[in-house]
């Protein structure tokens, strides 16, 4: 099957996130709203165990949410004490963002071409790079959310933990560690394994880096 265009896959996720739910338009397609809910909750506790729940109101811990779509890991992390910076090349999915409001931040920006004047502690791309579907813009795109990592920080992204690359459908493009690893470790990160969702038959779970140098 042939791949959706950049355009064409730009157009998809406007439309997508104009369309669908709060969840689903984010989510799984083939899950309704509720079993959408269940699956939201299931990474996020991932992810905080990961990160840990626990911010200091003096010195939080800053996070870039890349991809983050209408904006709800954005507004689950910020309301542990993080501070929350949320990205997303889809101009509806941020004006969802906006209109909605809440404590974390959001820009439109492709993951390929945010700039932040500071580092952060953790960045984010949940189930958001196999949907970039040309080499060379998700190779742009990792290592750029690579170079925001603070030292000592994490990257964490979400794709599947066998060794090559898979295409699904025309719009999704899953990497496998022989992409990932050799990459980020170019770039200063230690890979520290990959923890599955373990959700039905979803195949995906986070990579977790962090930076060394």
């Amino acid at each position: 099957m042939t791949l959706l265009s950049p355009e064409e896959n730009a157009a998809y996720w406007n439309r997508r996130h104009l369309t669908e739910g709060y969840l689903r338009s984010g989510g799984d397609m083939s899950y309704d709203e509720g079993t959408n809910r269940m699956f939201y909750i299931l990474r996020l506790g991932l992810l905080l165990d990961i990160i840990g729940h626990n911010a200091d109101p003096v010195a939080p811990l800053y996070l870039l949410d890349a991809g983050c779509g209408k904006g709800w890991f954005s507004r689950q992390l910020a309301q542990f004490g993080h501070q929350v910076d949320g990205i997303d090349a889809s101009e509806s999915a941020i004006a969802y963002c906006r209109d909605r409001g809440g404590p974390a931040r959001f820009h439109v920006s492709p993951l390929a071409q945010w700039r932040s004047p500071w580092f952060y502690d953790v960045v984010l791309a949940v189930d958001v790079l196999f949907h970039v579907l040309a080499d060379d813009e998700w190779e742009r795109s990792v290592r750029n959310l690579a170079s925001l990592v603070g030292l000592g920080g994490r990257l964490v992204v979400s794709d599947w933990g066998e060794p090559d690359d898979r295409v699904y459908g025309d719009y999704q493009v899953v990497r496998g560690t022989n992409r990932y690893l050799p990459l980020l470790s170019e770039c200063g990160l230690r890979s520290d394994g990959w923890r599955p969702y373990a959700f039905r038959q979803n195949p995906i779970g986070f990579h977790v880096f962090t930076r060394e140098h």
